[in-house]
């Protein structure tokens, strides 16, 4: 997948690093590697294979027996708001932001990171001018961050102004994946209702009486809406942005994204809809925070019975990026799921999903050197020894 993103980073000097004595995780399994040869940005032998290069540029690991891994991949991750709104009304520099975000990422072993931005119907955090001014933010940081950076809009149907932007934003490529959100409560359903307004004051100031009257005047707007997603949707084919459903409640719902021709179906709110969404040929993608925590914060699926069910594909970090380093290790303890398979949850299927796993989420010669190297298969970011990303060493732990 050619991007914006991938046009910005700088071409380095040539450099190597070779990795002797680790374990590596294949699909089959563990297997031991005497070591590994990296060049640039990508996996040159699964061997030492001494580079033409200077001994300077080049950097040797020796693994001790260790674990090599491949690096996360983040399909759907919304914590950088915090790092954003650490409470409601309040601002921070989006630079600081962003640059606190990816040292978050980089200790979690998320090596490829899609910015789950949300493209709202809200003001402050939500609002189209915060997407606009974190586009160009990430867009002029992506040469310094370590961690691979993508674009992920959350696209609200009832958020009718810009439409022409946001379809200008598709042709020039800065938007790696769309997905067709619905957060605006029937006001018929005051349980949901009630639970949007909670999540509303955490995120902006508005007193209840305003916040009432902000989404009954939301509601003129659905029909514009959907006509724009219909724009939207044809779109993303014509250029070959991956599209999401989110949130799908019922039959009806995984039916009309399989007429969209939907790819990935994040959070179905029923186990039917999940299973449903799977044999439409959907990858389904659930957040990890719900299988650590042992339930979802909004009563939707438990993502441990939906696995022990065969209705998850892909796993995500959702609002807690740790999450996603501990849900394979939970897997592999709690349900007895090997390790490689577990671990395809966060590497290779994200990777089929998005259209990168030609060259992301496995350690074979040719692929893009995102790694892991952990001490203790435990799931704890204490545990990563060292995470390489594009073929840098991102971060690096004294043993």
């Amino acid at each position: 997948m050619e991007t914006k993103m991938n046009s910005m980073l700088s071409r380095r000097p040539d450099q190597a690093i070779i990795i002797r004595d680790i374990h590596r995780l294949t699909e089959e399994g563990w297997v031991y590697c005497s070591g590994l040869t990296i060049i640039n940005e990508s996996i040159a032998a699964l061997s030492v294979s001494q580079p033409d290069l200077p001994a300077d540029q080049i950097t040797y690991i020796d693994g001790q027996g260790s674990y090599l891994l491949p690096g996360i991949i983040d399909v759907h991750g919304d914590a950088f708001e915090r790092h954003i709104t650490p409470r409601a009304g309040t601002e921070l520099p989006l630079d600081l932001a962003i640059a606190a975000n990816d040292h978050s990422l980089i200790g979690a072993g998320i090596t490829s990171f899609f910015y789950s931005i949300t493209d709202g119907f809200e003001p402050g955090p939500r609002s189209r001018e915060t997407v606009r001014e974190l586009l160009n933010e990430i867009e002029l940081l992506c040469p310094r961050l370590r961690c691979n950076s993508f674009i992920h809009i959350r696209h609200e149907s009832v958020n009718t102004e810009g439409h022409e932007e946001l379809q200008q934003w598709m042709r020039d490529r800065r938007i790696q994946l769309l997905s067709l959100n619905d957060h605006l409560p029937d006001l018929q359903n005051p349980g949901k209702v009630e639970r949007y307004l909670a999540g509303l004051q955490r995120r902006v100031k508005m007193t209840e009486q305003e916040s009432l009257h902000f989404l009954e005047q939301l509601q003129t707007r659905r029909l514009l809406g959907e006509q724009q997603v219909s724009e939207l949707v044809s779109l993303a084919h014509e250029i070959g942005i991956p599209l999401a459903s989110h949130d799908d409640a019922t039959l009806e719902d995984v039916e009309r994204s399989h007429q969209r021709a939907v790819s990935i179906c994040e959070f179905p709110m029923t186990m039917v809809c999940a299973h449903e969404a799977r044999r439409l040929g959907c990858h389904v993608v659930m957040g990890s925070p719900n299988l650590v925590r042992g339930g979802s914060h909004v009563g939707g699926v438990s993502v441990a019975e939906a696995i022990k069910n065969d209705a998850v594909d892909i796993l995500c970090s959702d609002y807690h990026y740790p999450s996603l380093l501990r849900a394979p290790f939970l897997l592999h303890r709690n349900q007895g799921m090997p390790l490689e398979q577990a671990w395809q949850l966060v590497s290779y299927n994200p990777a089929k999903a998005v259209g990168m796993a030609h060259r992301k989420g496995l350690i074979e010669s040719g692929y893009d050197a995102d790694l892991l190297i952990m001490d203790a298969l435990d799931g704890s970011p204490l545990s990563i020894r060292q995470v390489i990303c594009n073929g840098r060493i991102a971060l690096s732990r004294d043993r």
